[in-house]
């Protein structure tokens, strides 16, 4: 397959197709008034046209470039459109409602969830975990650093109010 293609020779392409001169012509203004305007509500085959024949005329001397074909072009390549679009008027509100309506929901699911929930284990109440400390100490559990070792001054197992 590859000798074939090393044998092969290649195609040669006629000089007008081999490189597409860039256009020469200005564009009407008819077609540039108001782009920034009409830009949105043109179908996207006539924007690509636009954009492809301003972009042919920058490929040559900008100097040669009509003020309205400057500004046109400048528009289409920076303005505020398509990602770069304003927001909708209203939009920080309705963002700012939806969030407190989700903050709401949560909060809501959450006292739900506490009020049918079980009540704590007999293991968090502050009498058990004296107990423990006390059965620690008679064990001596940790005699260097812990609950059993001289001076200690921490909580323990105490882990309630």
């Amino acid at each position: 397959m590859l000798r074939s293609t090393l044998l092969r020779p290649a195609r040669v392409l006629p000089a007008s197709l081999a490189r597409r001169p860039a256009s020469t012509h200005a564009i009407s203004n008819p077609t540039l008034v108001d782009i920034e305007k009409r830009w949105e509500t043109m179908p996207p085959q006539e924007q690509a046209e636009l954009w492809m024949s301003l972009r042919d005329r920058m490929k040559n001397n900008w100097s040669e470039l009509t003020l309205a074909e400057k500004k046109a072009s400048y528009w289409i390549a920076f303005g505020p459109h398509g990602p770069r679009a304003l927001p909708p008027p209203g939009e920080g509100k309705k963002v700012f409602l939806y969030t407190m309506y989700g903050i709401v929901a949560s909060a809501i699911t959450f006292i739900a969830i506490r009020q049918f929930a079980r009540p704590p284990p007999k293991t968090m109440t502050r009498e058990w975990q004296e107990k423990t400390n006390e059965y620690l100490k008679e064990q001596k559990v940790e005699p260097i650093t812990g609950i059993s070792s001289e001076g200690y001054k921490g909580p323990g197992a105490i882990q309630s109010k």
